[in-house]
C-alpha cells in the first residue's frame, strides 16, 4: 500500500520523476509556442538524429567506459528528442495550440501573404507573448498526459503521434473552430476549389468575418503535395529510403529524423519541399516487419509499399481533418497513428512477425 501511495495512479511513476516531467512539459510546450510548431519539430529531427547516431556508434564499438550500453543514446532520443524538451506531443503540440489560439485572439498578427486561416500557421514564432506561451504550456502538459496514459494502458499504436492528433483536435474545439468544417466543393475529399482559387464565403451571403478575409475556400495541407499520384510517388521513394536506412544501420528512427530536419528548408521558404517523416518512419517499419520472413531485397520493396500507404493515409487525413477548418491537425501524425494501429493488430493476430517499434 505504501509503495502504491508513492506512485502516480495509473502511470506507474513515482511522484518525483512525474513532477520533473510535468514541470518540463510546461516549459516544453511554451518553448514550442515561442519558436513555432514547425521549428520545434525541426529540433526534434536534429535531436533524434544525434541520439540515433550515438546508438549506431555504440552498437559498432560497444559500451563506452562508465556508460551502460544504450544508456546515452536512449537518453538523447527518448528523454529529449521524443521527451519533454522537443517531443512532438509536447513542443509541437504546444506550438499548434498557440497558433489556434492566436488565430482567434490575434488575427492582426497574421503575416502578409498568408492565404489560409492564421490558426494554421505553424511556421509562426510567437516570441515572448505571455498568454500565447501559457496556452503552449498547457497543451504541452496535456500532450504529456495523453502519451503517458496511452503508454500505461498499452494503447496499440504510437502514443506520441496519437497525442499530437488529440491535442490538436482539443485545441480546435476549445478555441471555437469547427471540428471538421464545411467542404466548399463536391465533398470532403474534393480539392478542386483550391485549384480554382475560390475565396471563402459565408453561407448566408453576408460579410466575410475579418479572420476569414482573403482566405481560400479549401486549404490543402501542402499545396505542392496533395495530388494522389504525387503523394504515392514520394511515398514509394521515402519508404524505400527509410527501409534502406534501417537495413544498413538498425535504426528505425534515423530516416524519420532526416525527414524532420529537411523541413528546415520548408520553414525557410524553399518551395515544394515534401513532408516525409511519416513516410520514412512507416517505410522503416515495413522493412522491420517483413525482413525476418523474406530477407532484405523484398523487405526493401515492402518498405516502399508501406511508405505509399502512409503517404496516402496522410493525404486522406488532411482532406478530412485539415482542409476545411481553421487550425492545424497534423496529417503525418494521423497517418502514423493509423498505420501503427494496423501493424499492432496484425502482429497480435499473428499475420506479422512483430509490431515494429511498438
Amino acid at each position: 500500500m505504501h509503495d502504491l501511495l508513492l506512485q502516480v495512479p495509473l502511470l506507474g511513476m513515482e511522484w518525483e520523476p512525474f513532477l520533473l516531467l510535468l514541470i518540463t512539459a510546461l516549459a516544453g510546450g511554451a518553448f514550442g509556442a515561442a519558436i513555432g510548431a514547425l521549428p520545434a519539430f525541426v529540433f526534434t529531427g536534429f535531436v533524434v538524429f544525434l541520439g540515433e547516431g550515438l546508438a549506431i556508434l555504440q552498437r559498432e564499438i560497444g559500451a563506452l567506459p562508465g556508460i551502460n550500453a544504450g544508456e546515452l543514446a536512449a537518453s538523447v532520443t527518448g528523454v529529449i528528442g521524443f521527451g519533454a524538451v522537443t517531443g512532438p506531443h509536447i513542443a509541437f503540440a504546444g506550438g499548434v495550440a498557440a497558433s489556434a489560439y492566436a488565430g482567434k485572439k490575434y488575427p492582426e498578427m497574421e503575416p502578409e501573404g498568408w492565404d489560409y486561416h492564421f490558426g494554421k500557421n505553424i511556421l509562426y514564432a510567437f516570441g515572448t507573448k505571455p498568454d500565447i506561451l501559457a496556452v503552449g504550456a498547457v497543451f504541452g502538459v496535456l500532450g504529456m498526459f495523453i502519451n503517458q496514459v496511452g503508454a500505461a494502458i498499452g494503447t496499440p499504436t504510437d502514443t506520441i503521434a496519437l497525442s499530437v492528433v488529440l491535442t490538436a483536435v482539443i485545441a480546435r474545439v476549445a478555441f471555437g473552430y469547427p471540428l471538421v468544417g464545411r467542404p466548399a466543393g463536391k465533398g470532403i475529399l474534393d480539392m478542386t476549389p483550391f485549384e480554382r482559387e475560390e475565396p471563402r464565403a459565408v453561407a448566408d451571403g453576408g460579410e466575410v468575418p475579418r479572420e476569414h478575409a482573403g482566405r481560400l475556400a479549401t486549404e490543402p495541407w501542402l499545396p505542392h503535395q496533395y495530388r494522389w499520384t504525387g503523394v504515392a510517388t514520394i511515398g514509394l521513394v521515402g519508404g524505400i529510403l527509410g527501409g534502406y536506412i534501417w537495413l544498413q544501420t538498425g535504426s528505425i528512427f534515423l530516416g524519420y529524423a532526416i525527414s524532420a530536419i529537411s523541413l528546415l528548408f520548408l520553414q525557410l521558404g524553399v518551395e515544394k519541399i515534401p513532408v516525409t517523416h511519416h513516410i520514412t518512419l512507416i517505410g522503416a517499419v515495413g522493412a522491420v516487419v517483413v525482413d525476418p520472413v523474406v530477407g532484405s531485397v523484398v523487405s526493401l520493396l515492402a518498405a516502399g509499399a508501406f511508405g505509399v500507404v502512409s503517404g496516402l493515409l496522410g493525404e486522406a487525413a488532411q482532406r478530412v481533418m485539415y482542409a476545411h477548418s481553421g487550425t492545424h491537425v497534423d496529417p503525418p501524425a494521423m497517418a502514423i497513428a493509423i498505420a501503427m494501429l494496423v501493424v499492432a493488430v496484425l502482429a497480435f493476430l499473428g499475420v506479422l512477425p512483430n509490431a515494429g517499434y511498438l
